[in-house]
């Protein structure tokens, strides 16, 4: 990659002037599919520690609200200092910041690996979570540049890599880990994404050195908005945020005690339902983006988030087959808001995309962490099952998208 990114085009002269747009999306697909991978081994490791939950909490005698505890320190970790990373690095670009960051991950890896009580793993987990603090701001930047202006297809290509690694974390955890140490074996996937980073970082630096840093397509119309219409929108984006992960907390972190308790499964078969909705977030993540760049992004919002409410509100009253069905087409559905939310965000603040992309990373995550700690009480105090009967009522908040104003988001693929 780092031998040809910034290689000039040859050919006849009546062609110079199509062929540096050709070369320079060439090289933006190949950025992005740098990124998507980095963000697949990333996410990977993440969804790791929420398929050992049921090994650790029998390991260590936790309860469901210490199990909802840990994710809510990692999440929260990553939640408050990734706006912090993100306004920083708007004003301060740090290319390799991304393989720092990473180093951080692989620190929190092999801390879990021997950690010998519950204290050890809330720093392994506040790692970890540091890690993606600073990975997803400076990585969805990096998205946004290479984009060639199709924003919403970028970061589709750059969060389908993520829920791909989310999806494949349960499936290597059933195969892979039988005890804590075998944690370890993670480590290599958290220094191969070193390299990769390192190696987009080069990139980054590079587009820096030759002032290709700027934002193409930033959205006039959003910036002609009054103050008072981007803050009505904004909060309108966060409470769609909120409704998205607090239930997708009930899936990611309790799927699988909710499969073995109420259809007696076992841990491994429960892990693979779990790898099944996981994968089908990430096949469903790769359509919001693009879609959004064609159709706009209100739409694929408003679709995603209260489209999917008919589904979660059946869910709890169905059997094992159909459990599995829904849940299916509830990831898929569910997937595609995020990207549309993210640009839409993007759209409305333009020349601040690593503080968006920060404060939007960082909410959805700690909205992932508190709904993990209160759906743990939850299931402490009055069962498993009834996360999922007061969960179903989420996506209603997908009404709200009606207040979010039209941003003329048709756009032109090329």
């Amino acid at each position: 990659m780092s031998t040809t990114i910034d290689s000039a085009p040859q050919g006849a002269s009546q062609t110079a002037a199509q062929q540096p747009g050709q070369q320079a999306e060439r090289t933006g697909f190949r950025v992005l599919s740098a990124i998507s991978f980095a963000h697949f081994l990333n996410d990977m490791i993440q969804s790791l520690i929420l398929a050992i939950y049921p090994m650790l909490k029998g390991g260590f005698n936790l309860s469901f609200t210490q199990i909802g505890m840990l994710t809510l320190t990692y999440q929260i970790t990553a939640s408050l200092l990734q706006p912090v990373v993100g306004l920083y690095t708007d004003k301060h670009p740090r290319p390799h910041s991304l393989a720092i960051g990473m180093g951080f991950t692989l620190a929190g890896l092999l801390l879990l690996s021997v950690a010998p009580t519950y204290g050890v793993l809330l720093v392994a987990a506040a790692l970890v979570g540091t890690g993606s603090s600073i990975f997803h701001p400076e990585s969805s930047r990096v998205a946004r540049m290479a984009s060639g202006g199709r924003h919403g297809l970028a970061q589709s290509i750059f969060q389908v890599g993520g829920n791909g690694g989310s999806a494949m974390g349960p499936l290597l955890a059933a195969g892979i880990v039988q005890q804590q140490s075998s944690v370890a074996w993670f480590s290599l996937a958290a220094l191969l994404a070193i390299f990769v980073l390192w190696q987009i970082g080069g990139w980054y630096a590079r587009q820096l050195a030759h002032g290709a840093r700027k934002s193409k397509g930033a959205g006039a119309t959003a910036a002609r908005l009054p103050t008072r219409v981007v803050v009505r929108a904004m909060l309108v984006l966060m409470v769609l945020v909120f409704s998205k992960y607090f239930y997708m907390a009930s899936l990611t972190t309790y799927y699988t005690f909710y499969l073995m308790e109420r259809f007696g499964l076992a841990r491994q078969r429960a892990q693979l339902y779990l790898f099944v909705f996981l994968f089908a977030v990430a096949a469903g993540t790769i359509l919001g983006g693009p879609i959004g760049d064609r159709i706009g992004r209100k739409r694929v919002i408003w679709a995603s988030i209260l489209g999917v409410a008919p589904f979660t509100l059946v869910l709890p009253h169905v059997d094992l087959f159909w459990t599995g069905v829904l849940t299916f087409v509830i990831g898929f559905i569910l997937a595609s808001a995020f990207s549309a939310i993210l640009v839409f965000a993007q759209e409305l603040i333009p020349g601040k995309v690593g503080m968006v992309s920060g404060m939007f990373f960082g909410f959805a995550f700690g909205m992932g962490g508190i709904g993990a700690a209160v759906l743990g009480g939850l299931a402490d105090s009055h069962g498993i099952r009834a996360v999922y009967q007061l969960c179903a009522y989420l996506p209603l908040l997908g009404l709200l998208a009606v207040f979010l104003p039209d941003l003329g988001g048709r756009k032109k693929a090329g």
